[in-house]
């Protein structure tokens, strides 16, 4: 019985799995699928219809963000030569070092103050210390400190700084250095390319060359005045680059590179070297605050050499002083003293109030003007024009002065170049002061005869002496060497010019006041002026002492002024503070230009001729 009901049991299974239907089709499913294929591909074909056909720059556009990059063709500044072709300033290769503080923290993920914390200042020296158990690059930072002269400190700020991709390090570093940060092999730090300003001849020509900022822009001086024809232009052009940065192609220039110009200055090195030497020392010794010395050509207006004291090294910057770069001689004024006198003279003969020969009581060495007392030093009784000037009498110089009016001997002095600039044509030029008043008293046109009451420049007095050594011609006062002749303005008679030039001789020998102006070999000409300082309520105990000359007397061609500003102690005249600065660069100015001695009779020659 058991095994017939399994058996129909059997039976009856078989049965049902042969009436069960199983479901193998979802029409809903189906359509769903098909509508998500047929609906991206659709979108992919507008997607690319759009690209390909309305929009077919877009891809373009993409691939040149990522390879199209703009260079520069670097127009390295100008050179500036003196008259021979030594150079005074140049430009050399350069780099700058910088950072991506983005990529720099994307590399090593650290905040300021984890950097902070491993640095350790040593007891015993002060220096700064990083600790070797920072992450595993750690000596390489403190030694890209080291390298660049920067602390930690401040290296973290910089890295530190949100969302910038760019900062400098250092700049104006050379090749080594350079070399050096490349091995260290840190990520985010980078160098590029550019120009460091550099001056062969150091501090003897700081004052007047000036100097540049680090961008190679001219800030002082002739740099600064020579800006744009120095400094050029610099080229740019699109290239493609790869991945790696190199350039595989040169698409498109976009600016053509200019190329600087260089600048042939008039100056002589070897004079400017041996005046600025010899203003310096004079200084020194004479424990004086400033001194500023012009050696102008008498023929052409070129300065010859502009030094000044005291100066800086451009080449190093933590030396930089605004007061020691300041061009002295064409900036500070001060007032001539005596030094107007042979310019006095010239006036009186110019207007007819006196001739060569006459001859001046100055007894008994002093006399009331307006109520005041101008006097010298000691009694000089009856003298020639040649011996007001040798002795430097106030007494006779005032008595020609009276006899003018004011504005013929303000004309005098505006015609030597008073009151004006001289043209050099550089910045920061004082023009000096020559007083403008519808009243004038005898006392203040006396004392405007023997140098108070108007101001000038090294410059400016140079400029003057030149016009009398030119034979009264009045030539451009220039910086840069000339190519063409020099075409000069007469502004007062040659006669009278040579004859006051001739009567300045005596100063420099016996009995006059600067026989330490003499030069061996040559006849010279000169005026020393020692004038007090004018402050507030009147004039101090400073002194400015100034000798101004030219030689040689019988074909004169270099006019020099040396001015020593408030020398101290007992020696403070100019025959002994500013002559011998006069002798010594005189006699190297004549030697080096090959100019041979005075020929007596060669000056009669002359002076009979007219």
């Amino acid at each position: 019985m058991k095994m017939k009901r399994n058996l129909a049991k059997s039976k009856a299974n078989k049965h049902t799995k042969k009436n069960k239907v199983y479901a193998t089709f979802s029409s809903w499913r189906y359509l769903f699928v098909s509508l998500t294929i047929a609906l991206v591909g659709l979108l992919l074909i507008s997607r690319l219809a759009y690209l390909q056909v309305i929009d077919p720059e877009y891809l373009t556009n993409e691939a040149d963000k990522r390879s199209l990059r703009v260079t520069q063709s670097l127009a390295h500044r100008g050179n500036i030569e003196d008259r021979y072709g030594e150079e005074l300033a140049i430009s050399v290769p350069a780099y700058a070092i910088w950072v991506d503080p983005k990529t720099v923290k994307a590399a090593y993920a650290f905040t300021r103050d984890e950097w902070l914390a491993n640095v350790q200042v040593d007891p015993k020296t002060g220096k700064e210390k990083h600790n070797k158990q920072y992450f595993y690059e750690s000596k390489k930072w403190p030694a890209l400190a080291e390298v660049l002269d920067i602390d930690m400190q401040t290296l973290a700020e910089v890295i530190q700084k949100p969302n910038s991709r760019f900062a400098y390090l250092r700049r104006q570093v050379n090749e080594p250095i350079v070399d050096y940060v490349k091995k260290l092999n840190l990520a985010g730090i980078s160098n590029q390319r550019e120009s460091h300003r550099f001056y062969p001849t150091g501090e003897i020509n700081a004052n007047i060359l000036g100097l540049t900022d680090l961008d190679s822009r001219g800030i002082e001086g002739i740099e600064k005045t020579y800006n744009s024809y120095l400094q050029g232009k610099n080229g740019k052009k699109s290239v493609r680059k790869d991945r790696l940065g190199n350039v595989i192609d040169n698409i498109e220039v976009l600016e053509v590179k200019k190329a600087a110009g260089n600048l042939q200055l008039s100056i002589d090195q070897r004079i400017q070297a041996v005046a600025y030497s010899q203003l310096k020392r004079a200084v020194k010794i004479n424990d004086a605050t400033s001194g500023s010395i012009v050696v102008l050509d008498v023929n052409t207006g070129e300065i010859y050499a502009m030094a000044n004291y005291p100066s800086f090294n451009p080449n190093d910057r933590s030396q930089y002083q605004p007061y020691k770069l300041r061009n002295r001689a064409i900036t500070d004024t001060f007032e001539p003293g005596s030094t107007v006198k042979p310019l006095v003279v010239s006036s009186a003969l110019i207007y007819g109030k006196t001739d060569v020969d006459e001859v001046i009581d100055t007894s008994p060495g002093w006399m009331h003007v307006g109520g005041r007392r101008v006097r010298d030093g000691h009694n000089l009784g009856k003298i020639d024009l040649a011996m007001i000037l040798k002795k430097s009498s106030n007494i006779g110089i005032s008595k020609l002065a009276l006899r003018l009016q004011p504005q013929q001997l303000l004309q005098t002095f505006s015609d030597f170049g008073f009151g004006n600039d001289t043209g050099i044509a550089l910045i920061g030029e004082s023009m000096g002061r020559l007083p403008l008043r519808h009243r004038w008293s005898d006392f203040e046109l006396a004392t405007m005869s023997f140098g108070y009451g108007i101001t000038t420049t090294t410059l400016q007095l140079a400029k003057a002496y030149a016009i009398l050594g030119s034979g009264g011609i009045e030539y451009p006062t220039s910086i840069l060497k000339s190519a063409t002749p020099a075409i000069g303005e007469r502004v007062i008679p040659r006669n009278i010019a040579l004859e006051v030039v001739d009567m300045m001789e005596g100063v420099s020998q016996r009995g006059g006041t600067a026989p330490k102006a003499k030069v061996e070999g040559y006849r010279i000409a000169g005026k020393t002026g020692t004038s007090r300082k004018a402050e507030a309520g009147g004039y101090g105990d400073d002194y400015v002492s100034v000798f101004a000359g030219l030689a040689p007397i019988s074909k004169p061609r270099f006019a020099i002024v040396v001015m020593i500003n408030e020398p101290q102690g007992d020696r403070y005249y100019a025959g002994d503070v500013a002559a011998p600065v006069f002798s010594a660069v005189m006699k190297s100015a004549l030697l080096l230009s090959d100019v041979r001695p005075d020929d007596e009779n060669e000056r009669y020659t002359l002076l009979e001729s007219y």
